[in-house]
């Protein structure tokens, strides 16, 4: 089994589809499909069932795909330490980051990597932090950098920690939010769908702050998905929110109460990269992490 074959492996894995697999690898069908007969020949397995037309990976066939994300994990880890024996960060550099982070943080982080290093190749994923976390643990990213707490086994640096508050077009009377509409930002669902998940979600926090505060539940008149949207409804003044502060801007012109336990601890929710000490043999990797960490103690040293 060669390099072609674990990508084919790995591609229809996440895509059962052989006439898009045949196209992605600019093969016909037919020969895709000998392909894969010449592997369940090699292995004395079956890789598919088949139901009508719907096609089922085995349990074999999972096991192979494994088998195959280590060939080729172990074939670019390879390559990528030949390619940087020498002082010069080249080759390809593979991150996931959380989708804020992507959207505030990464565009000027890579603007100066890029230009200081024409030969680095950056593959960047953007999603959900429980995404990000999954690419990582599986190898299909080399850095993370997400929101919240996580059984991460290998290396991790604390980039910044934010509170939590409660945003209001005006100051409330905070006892009598358990009669005041909220404005409540829920967890998509399809988070449930991914291996790793966080240690505490930052909806349980708030719940735990909640639950120590009130005896009766809140009065939820909206369930959305986006923390600027629950934010925009606060500024129409159609209720509260309970929000990451990062997302408060000053010109937002509104109310803005951190959430603090009965113990004199501020609820906050912390930003994390994550990586493996291994990678850090390679110079595009290592000069990412290095990069980031010095960008981070800089702002840690202005905010002290």
């Amino acid at each position: 089994m060669d390099e072609k074959d674990c990508l084919i492996l790995q591609y229809l894995y996440e895509n059962a589809n052989l006439t898009k697999a045949a196209e992605r690898f600019y093969m016909t069908q037919p020969a895709l499909t000998y392909r894969l007969r010449q592997i369940e020949k090699e292995f004395q397995i079956v890789i598919f069932s088949k139901n009508g037309k719907n096609m089922k990976m085995t349990p074999a066939g999972e096991y192979l795909v494994g088998y195959a994300k280590r060939i080729l994990m172990d074939l670019r880890g390879t390559r990528e330490y030949l390619l940087n024996m020498g002082n010069e960060v080249q080759g390809s550099l593979k991150i996931g980051v959380s989708s804020n982070f992507g959207l505030y943080n990464l565009p000027s982080i890579l603007e100066y990597l890029v230009n200081q290093y024409p030969n680095l190749h950056v593959n960047v994923d953007t999603g959900f932090s429980t995404e990000i976390v999954d690419l990582l643990m599986e190898g299909e990213i080399d850095v993370s950098i997400v929101k919240g707490e996580y059984n991460w086994p290998d290396q991790k640096y604390l980039l910044s920690e934010e509170n939590i508050c409660l945003i209001s077009k005006n100051k409330l009377d905070l006892h009598k939010l358990p009669q005041l509409p909220l404005i409540n930002r829920k967890e998509p669902t399809v988070l449930m769908k991914y291996k790793i998940l966080p240690i505490r979600p930052l909806d349980q926090s708030i719940q735990c702050w909640w639950n120590e505060q009130f005896d009766e539940p809140p009065l939820i008149t909206m369930q959305l998905d986006s923390y600027e949207t629950s934010k925009e409804m606060v500024k129409k003044g159609l209720g509260y929110a309970i929000i990451p502060k990062v997302f408060v801007k000053e010109s937002d012109d509104l109310y803005c109460h951190p959430l603090i336990f009965k113990d004199g601890q501020e609820l906050t929710r912390r930003t994390w990269m994550l990586y493996r000490q291994s990678s850090m043999q390679l110079a595009a990797i290592s000069t990412f992490v290095n990069y980031i960490k010095e960008i981070y103690k800089l702002e840690h040293a202005r905010s002290t």
